[in-house]
């Protein structure tokens, strides 16, 4: 009996023990996480509401046949099939974004870090140039389309004329199909500003100790460049290429415009154009997007196209973060 009662007894202090308490330890641990919870609230409804909500809702919508008037219908992979198999605009219009990517991207790097170079050389007039340069970035862009258009006019713009100066005869421009998106990189490249500034601040953070000791050592300016200044910008490079996928993917007011303004056809109230002039040479996925799902009311396989753009800045996203491309260094 004495036993039984010894061994209740342990079993009860072994239970309280083993039991939460509410110490003053765990209440500040409790108060801390509130805390950050209350810190982090605004970027974790942000990321709900503007990102969570509305890509399980392109997947959901992807499935089904919606109007945005009836109910949605279940419909399996027919919007899939439809727009892979079925939609003669899908290939051109994949086609355009992707010469986009690669082309306009790699060109407003370019150009960027080498006006950030000039532009960190420069002893006087500094500020005259970096406002010269930045300036055409703060023009919006419908009206710095609306500009180029006029400028490039084969017939009465005037740098066609200027090249008739000197002998040479200006291509269609925005009217000819081979030369529509050149264009359009020359558009993107005259508004470099941003990327100017971003790199012009990468550069002015390079120790200058570093270029001091390539001087002593005899190094020439391509050598202080590819082993000083590139592996201290990479990852402004890398942020930079990065960013400028992600916003050629959703390229569509300038190519959209630029098209419009081309071909020439008034717009005036209830006038729908399909985008793309010439030839479908400025269509681009996010233009067949609108299309598809506010002026057809296809929104199943405006949602398809959706997600596509989406998986493909992933893929490149995920490759371009990759060491074995380059643009990190392997010790990082």
């Amino acid at each position: 009996m004495a036993l039984s009662l010894t061994t209740s007894a342990k079993a009860a202090r072994s239970g309280a023990a083993g039991a939460p308490r509410n110490t003053p330890l765990r209440r500040k641990q409790n108060r801390d996480r509130m805390r950050v919870l209350g810190f982090l609230s605004p970027w974790l409804i942000g990321f709900s509401v503007f990102f969570a909500y509305p890509l399980i809702a392109t997947v959901y919508f992807s499935f089904m046949h919606y109007n945005q008037i009836k109910s949605p219908d279940f419909v399996g992979l027919r919007n899939w099939k439809y727009v892979f198999q079925q939609m003669p605009l899908f290939g051109p219009a994949l086609w355009n974004t992707m010469w986009l990517v690669v082309v306009m991207v790699a060109l407003r790097v370019a150009f960027g870090l080498g006006i950030g170079l000039l532009v960190t050389k420069i002893k006087t007039g500094v500020g005259l140039f970096r406002t010269a340069f930045y300036i055409p970035y703060l023009a919006p862009p419908v009206a710095a389309t609306v500009a180029f258009v006029f400028l490039l006019n084969p017939s009465t713009g005037p740098v066609n004329e200027m090249l008739g100066w000197i002998g040479l005869h200006g291509p269609n421009w925005f009217n000819d199909p081979s030369w529509s998106k050149p264009s359009l990189v020359l558009l993107s490249v005259w508004g470099i500003g941003d990327l100017m500034v971003i790199f012009m601040a990468s550069l002015l953070d390079v120790p200058k100790e570093q270029y001091e000791a390539a001087d002593l050592d005899g190094a020439g300016a391509w050598s202080k460049f590819r082993y000083v200044t590139w592996p201290a910008i990479t990852p402004i490079v890398l942020f930079a290429v990065v960013t400028g996928v992600v916003q050629t993917m959703q390229y569509y007011t300038q190519a959209l415009v630029a098209g419009k303004l081309a071909s020439g056809v008034s717009i005036g109230p209830g006038t729908v154009i399909q985008p793309g002039y010439p030839d479908h040479s400025t269509l681009t996925v996010p233009q067949l997007v609108y299309s598809l799902g506010f002026q057809n009311f296809n929104t199943g396989a405006a949602c398809v196209l959706s997600l596509v753009l989406f998986a493909i800045a992933m893929a490149v996203t995920l490759l371009l973060m990759r060491k074995s491309v380059g643009l990190i260094p392997a010790e990082d």
